[in-house]
C-alpha cells in the first residue's frame, strides 16, 4: 500500500503543500516549512504531535488528507478552538470502523522519524524495536504462564521486555529467591547445630510417651516394699534378743517375789518371838503367803505370756518380709534418669523438626520461583518462533534485541536507516513510505546509499535536507 495523495493545508508551518505517489526530497533553508510537513503527515497518520499548535497561525482549521492506491482516504480536521482533531477514514467509499486503530495497524514509529530513531538513546532504540515485536498477549495469558501475576513489572512493555523484567536478577522473582534461599541455609544451619545436641538415634514419640510419673510410683513402692523387707530381716533377727529380755523380766519379778516373801516371813518369825499374842494372827497372815506368792507369780506369768505373743505376731508379720528377695531398683533408677536426660531434648528436638519442615517450605518456594524465572528465560524464544518478526536476522538475548547476532549499539547510524527501511516494508499491508528528517546529517554517501535502498524494495520515501535555498523545494527522486 502506497500513498498516491498528500495534501496538507494550514498545518504547522505549511500553508498549503500537495504531494504524488513519488519519492521525493524536501530542500530549503531552515525555516522554510520542510519539517511542518513531514509533522503534519505523523499527525494525519497518528494524531500525535510535539508542537504545541497544530493549526497555522492566522488559520481556523488545519487539514491533512493521505489517499492511497488501495483506496483509503484519511481526512484529518484541527480547530484552531478545539484540543482534539476530526478523523475522517473511508475505504472504496466506505467509512473504517476504529480508524485509529486501523491506522496504528498499517504505520510503525521508525517509518514515521527513522533519523530520530538513531538519535535516541540506545536503551529507547532497543525499546521501539522490541515493540515492532508481533506477539498478541494480554495479562491473562501472564496468569496461565506464571500462575500469578507478577510483582514488580511495568506492564506498558512490550512482552520480550516484561519477560526479561520479571526475570531479571534485580526482579521480584530472583530477589525473593535470594532471599528465601539465606533463610533457607540460615535455618538449615540452625538445624543442625541443634542436631549435633540431640543423641543419635533419638527417638522422640518413645521418650514423648515415656510416663515418668508412674515409673516413679513403681520405684518409690518397690523402695517401700524393699524397705519392710530388709526392717522385717532384722526384726527377725532379733526374736531371741528380745525373748530372752521378756524371759529375764519373768525371772526378775519372780525372784523379787520370792526375797520379799522371804524377808517378810524373816520380819514375822521375829516378831512371832516378839509378840508372842500375836502369834495366832501372823500364823494366819502367814497361811495367806503362799496364796499372795503364787499370784504375783501368775501376773507374772500372764504378761510374759502377752509380750511374747505380741512379738510372735510381729515376727510372724515379719515373716512374710524377711523370705522375700529385695527388687534390685537400679535398671528401672537408670531407665528414668535416661528418660528424663532424652525429655531435655524433646523441645530441641521439636524445634530441629519445624526448622527442617520449614526448610522443606522454602526449598519448594525457591524452586518454584525458579521454574518461574528459568520461564521467563525460555519464553523469549519461543515467542520470536511464533510471533511476527519485522525485521530479519532479529533475536533477543537477555531482553536485548540484536541483528544478525549484534546489538544495536555496534550498529552505524547508516546501519539503524537500514533496519528502519527493513521495518517500513515487513508489513505488505502496510503503508510503504519512510519519513527522513534531517538527511543531511548523512554523509553523501550513506544518504545516496539510503535512497537507493528504498527504491529497490519499492519503499516510497519522503525526505527533508536543509540548504541554502531561500525557497521550500520539492524534489522527485
Amino acid at each position: 500500500m502506497k500513498t498516491s495523495l498528500i495534501k496538507v493545508r494550514t498545518a504547522f508551518g505549511v500553508t498549503e503543500q500537495q504531494l504524488t505517489d513519488k519519492s521525493v526530497e524536501i530542500t530549503g533553508r531552515k525555516g522554510t516549512g520542510k519539517s511542518s510537513v513531514l509533522d503534519a503527515i505523523r499527525y494525519g497518520l497518528t494524531n500525535r504531535s510535539d508542537r504545541d499548535y497544530i493549526v497555522k497561525q492566522g488559520a481556523d482549521e488545519a487539514e491533512i488528507i493521505i489517499e492511497t492506491d488501495t483506496g483509503i482516504r484519511i481526512d484529518r480536521k484541527r480547530k484552531a478552538s478545539m484540543d482534539t482533531s476530526q478523523l475522517g477514514l473511508k475505504e472504496n467509499g466506505l467509512n473504517v470502523p476504529r480508524p485509529q486503530t486501523f491506522l496504528d495497524d498499517i504505520i510503525t514509529p521508525l517509518q514515521l522519524n527513522p533519523v530520530e530513531f538513531i538519535s535516541k538513546p540506545i536503551s529507547e532504540q532497543n525499546r521501539i524495536i522490541l515493540n515492532l515485536i508481533d506477539y498478541k498477549w494480554d495479562m491473562q495469558t501472564i496468569q496461565e504462564w506464571f500462575g500469578e501475576i507478577p510483582k514488580g513489572v511495568d506492564w506498558h512493555q512490550n512482552i520480550l521486555s516484561v519477560l526479561n523484567q520479571i526475570q531479571a536478577e534485580n526482579g521480584v522473582y530472583y530477589l525473593t529467591r535470594q532471599q528465601i534461599n539465606s533463610e533457607k541455609l540460615f535455618k538449615r544451619k540452625a538445624a543442625e547445630d541443634i542436631g549435633l545436641s540431640i543423641p543419635d538415634n533419638f527417638n522422640a514419640e518413645k521418650w514423648e510417651a515415656y510416663d515418668t510419673g508412674a515409673k516413679y510410683q513403681e520405684l518409690e513402692k518397690i523402695r517401700r516394699e524393699n524397705a519392710n523387707i530388709e526392717k522385717s530381716k532384722a526384726y527377725k533377727a532379733s526374736y531371741d534378743d528380745k525373748l530372752r529380755g521378756i524371759q529375764a523380766d519373768r525371772d526378775i519379778a519372780v525372784a523379787a517375789a520370792k526375797q520379799e516373801i522371804a524377808n517378810e516371813r524373816e520380819g514375822l518369825l521375829r516378831t512371832i518371838e516378839r509378840l508372842k499374842a500375836e502369834i495366832q494372827a501372823a500364823q494366819d497372815k502367814l497361811g495367806n503367803l503362799e496364796s499372795k506368792q503364787n499370784d504375783k507369780i501368775a501376773v507374772a506369768d500372764s504378761e510374759y505370756k502377752a509380750a511374747k505373743a505380741e512379738l510372735d505376731a510381729n515376727v510372724g508379720i515379719a515373716s512374710q518380709y524377711a523370705d522375700r528377695t529385695v527388687t534390685d531398683t537400679s535398671a528401672l533408677q537408670a531407665e528414668i534418669n535416661t528418660a528424663e536426660a532424652m525429655k531435655k531434648h524433646l523441645n530441641e528436638y521439636r524445634r530441629m523438626v519445624r526448622m527442617q519442615q520449614e526448610v522443606d517450605d522454602l526449598q519448594e518456594k525457591s524452586d518454584a520461583l525458579t521454574e518461574k524465572i528459568e520461564l521467563a528465560r525460555k519464553l523469549p524464544g519461543q515467542i520470536l518462533k511464533e510471533a511476527k518478526i519485522p525485521v530479519e536476522g532479529l533475536t533477543v538475548e537477555k531482553g536485548i534485541p540484536l541483528v544478525h547476532g549484534l546489538p544495536l549499539s555496534n550498529l552505524s547510524d547508516g546501519e539503524k536507516l537500514d533496519l528502519c527501511v527493513d521495518v517500513a516494508i515487513s508489513n505488505p499491508k502496510g503503508l510503504q513510505i519512510i519519513l527522513i528528517d534531517g538527511a543531511e546529517r548523512l554523509d553523501d554517501n550513506s544518504r545516496a546509499a539510503l535512497y537507493a535502498k528504498c527504491k529497490a524494495k519499492g519503499l516510497q520515501f519522503i525526505a527533508t535536507r536543509t540548504t541554502n535555498d531561500d525557497e521550500l523545494k520539492v524534489t522527485e527522486l
